[in-house]
């Protein structure tokens, strides 16, 4: 499966030495929605993600990928430290100008 380069270098990206590609993946004005939360900006979604990162320990694997209503949507199954684990999650990823918009995670 041929993913787009910023949506590979999200699921690519490990903590620590990946923080500034992951954050670089994302459009100054991008918002990511996870968990009932909007995090804005590449600063502040680098911040959630080292977080989320360090709590869950968590893999993405993605699994599919098609497009939708002029989004990326790649489903992956995600490992790690939290309960229900393995769970497989659709990822909404809006792009432009090669950066990530936005992205949901369901």
């Amino acid at each position: 499966m041929q993913l787009p380069a910023p949506i590979r270098t999200y699921f690519e990206a490990q903590p620590p030495q990946d923080a500034q590609a992951l954050a670089a993946a994302f459009a100054p004005d991008a918002v990511v929605h996870d968990e009932h939360r909007a995090h804005r900006g590449p600063e502040e979604i680098l911040a959630w993600w080292q977080a989320a990162k360090a709590q869950y320990r968590h893999r993405a694997e993605p699994l599919d990928l098609t497009q939708a209503a002029g989004k990326t949507v790649v489903r992956a199954r995600v490992s790690g430290d939290f309960p229900g684990s393995p769970a497989t999650l659709t990822f909404t990823f809006g792009l432009a100008g090669g950066r990530i918009t936005d992205l949901e995670i369901r």
